[in-house]
């Protein structure tokens, strides 16, 4: 895997992407402690709000930006949108007004959305052998899984010296870090493709995605991925913070516990995914955040709610998480042709955050509506209808069976 960072774009490239993501992580943990300063006990409304402008802002801005990243600068556009970020992100240190904060996110996001299928339409180009970009997209992964562990334990220990708002000086410092790597390197220049009108060039991954029959599975899959994580984003800081009345340190750990569980999964599942298939796996994995949130419910109405309680059931969680998210890119590949796939991992990118679209601003509302345990029922409930979902329209005889032709479309 490591094999592919001798090629010198691509690893500086990389190295942009985890300098950002750390970022990115860092300004998430301040943003939770930003959101109970301002509101106190209404922080995860506030907090479900951000994260339901964040997926607007990825679901309707991510297609569009897909559509002309082929069309554009790419070394320009990306250097361009990580400054965007770094200049939202300094503003951030100075706000004082919830609106504030939301119009701040609505902008960061959007660059964001921007940001990411550029750069994921310049790997191909950069790496074009197939068994070299598969690497790629295996180290993208490992990447994110580990912003999950570094993030929240960096955080833990500038919290201890430093307040909250400084992080977003880290974040400042992560984009600026990554522009300068971005910079550092010549990109191909995008590649002539097929002449296409803009309508058919935004849809075409969604109409081959909903067409195969293990991507409709999947996105029934990421429904209940994304009940599980909105519990874990949205509502941590109230729980820690707000409920055990512990401090930004045990917040930050708690957050910790969840990156390592997904990591501790990813690490595992590539010798797994060579014995079993990938379906069996997924619903595994989705079936144990199902049981996670079920079972915290149960322990905080018979004995209360413990930090370590809340530590092991988000470390369950984050097994479960990446069980379910590591093989979907296998999945993606196997269900398209070469030359469409690029148009099927940009369906799969703004179809999964339609579901956290609807998730954020549901355990958000429900925690501050009516408490902890209903929140929890309600998003365990919602994860076991997209299984069941998933069940329905990915049926085990259909798990081998290739993916749509090109030629339907």
């Amino acid at each position: 895997m490591l094999a592919v960072l001798s090629d010198r774009t691509y690893r500086h490239l990389f190295l942009a992407q985890v300098v950002a993501l750390l970022g990115t992580g860092l300004a998430t943990m301040a943003l939770g402690l930003l959101a109970y300063d301002l509101s106190g006990d209404r922080a995860a409304m506030v907090l479900g709000t951000v994260f339901t402008i964040k997926m607007v802002a990825y679901v309707g801005i991510a297609p569009i930006a897909g559509a002309f990243a082929d069309r554009l600068p790419r070394r320009a556009m990306l250097v361009s949108l990580d400054l965007l970020c770094a200049a939202v992100a300094l503003a951030l240190f100075f706000v004082n007004e919830v609106w504030q904060v939301y119009v701040l996110i609505f902008l960061l996001q959007s660059a964001s959305a921007a940001f990411t299928p550029t750069f994921q339409a310049t790997i191909p180009d950069v790496l074009p052998e197939e068994d070299r970009y598969t690497r790629a997209l295996s180290l993208s992964r490992l990447a994110y899984d580990l912003e999950n562990i570094i993030s929240p334990a960096l955080a833990a220990v500038l919290l201890a010296v430093m307040s909250y708002n400084a992080l977003f000086l880290g974040t400042v410092a992560g984009f600026v870090a990554s522009a300068l790597l971005v910079v550092s390197v010549v990109l191909p220049s995008p590649k002539a493709t097929e002449p296409r009108g803009v309508y058919d060039r935004t849809t075409r991954g969604i109409r081959i995605y909903l067409a195969t029959p293990r991507l409709r599975g999947m996105l029934g899959l990421s429904l209940a991925v994304s009940s599980a994580g909105a519990m874990v984003l949205v509502n941590t800081v109230v729980l820690v913070r707000g409920q055990l009345g512990l401090n930004d340190t045990a917040l930050a750990w708690t957050m910790f516990a969840f990156g390592a569980g997904s990591m501790i999964a990813a690490l595992a599942l590539p010798k797994l995914l060579d014995r079993i298939p990938d379906r069996p796996v997924m619903l595994t994995g989705a079936w144990l955040m199902v049981a996670a949130l079920f079972g915290i419910a149960a322990g905080i109405i018979g004995f209360g709610l413990s930090w370590p309680l809340l530590l092991a059931i988000w470390l369950l969680i984050g097994l479960g998480n990446s069980a379910v998210l590591t093989p979907s890119g296998r999945l993606l590949r196997r269900s398209a042709q070469p030359e469409d796939r690029p148009a099927v991992f940009a369906a799969q990118f703004a179809l999964s955050h339609a579901s956290w679209l609807l998730t954020y601003p549901l355990a958000g509302w429900t925690m501050t509506a009516f408490g902890t345990v209903p929140a929890l029922i309600l998003l365990g409930g919602l994860a076991a209808c997209g299984i069941v979902a998933a069940l329905r329209f990915w049926p085990a005889e259909l798990s081998d069976n290739a993916g749509v032709s090109r030629t339907q479309f």
